[in-house]
């Protein structure tokens, strides 16, 4: 598929950082090298770091190298479309150093005025930066595009992200800002809207008359890594579950947008969010809300061992929370949402638990296991779709086992999975916005999530529930399912292309 990129330049703030460095460098290279980008497309990293562009030029070649031995040629050619621009980003005086240098390039290589401003920045410039970005009039769309990628957390709480998407409203229209989610990025997320809406054999089904309930989990089996100082003021619910796995949530349980376009599908995710219980009592939340904390293992830290984090925190680095989306097609339908670090695996997925048979007459074991159908959306590793379903054993009697219908993103021959930030890189250059979160989205999810964290706040003490490293979690997790008679999936093996019966 040929894509229509105008000529452009990618401006990342924070160039010299590690975002930058490991994640946006290596995906706009890969898009340089798939023939993807405009033949006439330049890079200029921007930072406080005085690097003259050759030394820019010349890590940046170093690094992908390292990732690419057998690409010398293709690096040496890509790495010529990178420069670089040192300014205080912090003094808005600085910012017409970025002006000039744009109208140097744009006219040394005939390029349009089609600017796309990455802010791989902490949270503290978004409101400096493209202020400071529209007072010397590159937010002004007549000569060309001029657009804003924003990376999480956006906002701190619904008042400050409203507060923000005011401030930034002042100077940019919402179709130039793009707030920026991974996880949409991610194949197999993209293909659980075709996987809903191409195919009509699952739509019927799709709603509380069939569905028991819906997990929905990000396991991660690393710890906090170098982010203590920022993860022990945010926590596992801030990190995880106010974006990704709420946004996982919405495609899971949108409604057939009128039309397959970014207007469309972002009116019904906001349908959802809105239609979200919000937890308001202490009673609730104990019914609903599960945090814990990991402890350490055979050479592994405990949390609170971390670097910069506080020796007494309660920080909850796992949380699992059921929510209810008050709507027709989900009405009663219980939501599991879960996130955790130092978990037994690293998996993430989308798993719809399908009521039971109104008799299971077959056999002693499918009465004795209260046999359901699965579908299982694997979104990280071994992305894939897999059904269960029960089929006879051959010879006599009607003795049942359990039997999987799968596809995987590795059956496509000579097919690879672009990371999620080629994907979005991509689509923020076309300007489509299907996959970034609007504004009114974001404060949505805060309203939901800002009372389970005051909560949290208020009672970690008595709430917080330690766990072994590379377990399933605490076992108050297990209770919280256990109440309605539900079970969480904990995948045990590698999503397999060949599963075995059961």
């Amino acid at each position: 598929m040929k894509h229509k990129i105008k000529s452009h330049i990618i401006i990342i703030f924070g160039a010299s950082g590690d975002l930058s460095k490991r994640k946006l460098i290596p995906a706009i290279y890969s898009l340089f090298k798939q023939n993807l980008l405009s033949k006439r497309q330049l890079i200029l990293g921007a930072g406080r770091s005085h690097i003259p562009d050759e030394v820019y030029r010349q890590g940046t070649y170093d690094f992908l190298i390292e990732e690419n031995p057998d690409e010398a040629s293709e690096i040496k050619d890509f790495c010529k479309h990178l420069f670089y621009q040192t300014l205080d980003t912090s003094d808005e005086a600085e910012y017409v150093k970025i002006k000039d240098r744009l109208s140097v390039l744009k006219k040394e290589f005939d390029i349009d005025a089609n600017y796309l401003f990455y802010l791989s920045t902490p949270p503290s410039l978004y409101y400096k930066i493209p202020e400071a970005l529209a007072k010397v009039g590159l937010n002004n769309r007549e000569d060309g595009f001029k657009r804003l990628i924003i990376e999480k957390p956006f906002g701190n709480d619904e008042d400050s992200a409203r507060d923000l998407n005011k401030h930034l409203l002042k100077y940019y229209r919402e179709k130039q800002l793009f707030r920026i989610d991974h996880y949409f990025g991610k194949e197999t997320v993209q293909n659980l809207l075709v996987f809903r809406f191409a195919n009509a054999i699952f739509e019927p089904l799709w709603n509380s008359n069939h569905i028991e309930n819906i997990q929905i989990f990000a396991n991660e089996r690393i710890g906090i890594e170098d982010r203590g100082g920022y993860y022990d003021h945010a926590g596992a619910i801030k990190d995880m579950v106010q974006n990704h796995l709420l946004q996982l949530l919405c495609i899971t349980a949108m409604e057939p947008p009128a039309n397959m376009d970014s207007y469309s599908i972002r009116n019904e995710t906001l349908k959802v969010l809105q239609s979200t219980r919000i937890y308001k009592t202490d009673e609730e939340m104990n019914e609903n809300v599960v945090i814990g904390q990991y402890l350490g293992g055979e050479g592994e830290n405990s949390y609170r061992e971390e670097n910069n984090v506080d020796r007494q925190s309660h920080t909850e680095t796992y949380a699992a929370i059921r929510f209810y989306i008050d709507n027709w097609r989900w009405h009663d339908v219980p939501f599991y949402i879960r996130t955790g670090k130092r978990l037994e695996k690293r998996v993430s997925e989308v798993v719809i638990n399908f009521k039971s048979t109104p008799h299971p007459f077959f056999s002693k074991t499918q009465k004795k296991e209260h046999y359901k159908n699965q579908l299982v959306i694997r979104i990280q590793p071994d992305e894939g779709i897999k059904l269960t379903f029960a089929a006879k054993e051959p010879g006599t009697g009607f003795k049942t086992h359990q039997m999987d219908m799968s596809f995987f993103y590795s059956d496509f021959a000579n097919k690879q999975i672009p990371p999620a930030y080629e994907r979005l890189i991509l689509d923020a250059l076309l300007g489509d916005n299907t996959l970034f979160s609007r504004n009114d989205a974001v404060e949505a999810c805060w309203s939901i999530v800002d009372p389970i964290i005051n909560y949290v706040s208020n009672n970690a003490t008595e709430r917080l529930h330690f766990y072994e490293s590379g377990s399933h979690g605490p076992k108050a997790a297990d209770r919280l399912l256990a109440k309605s008679g539900h079970k969480w999936r904990n995948p045990k093996f590698a999503f397999d292309p060949k599963p075995k019966c059961k």
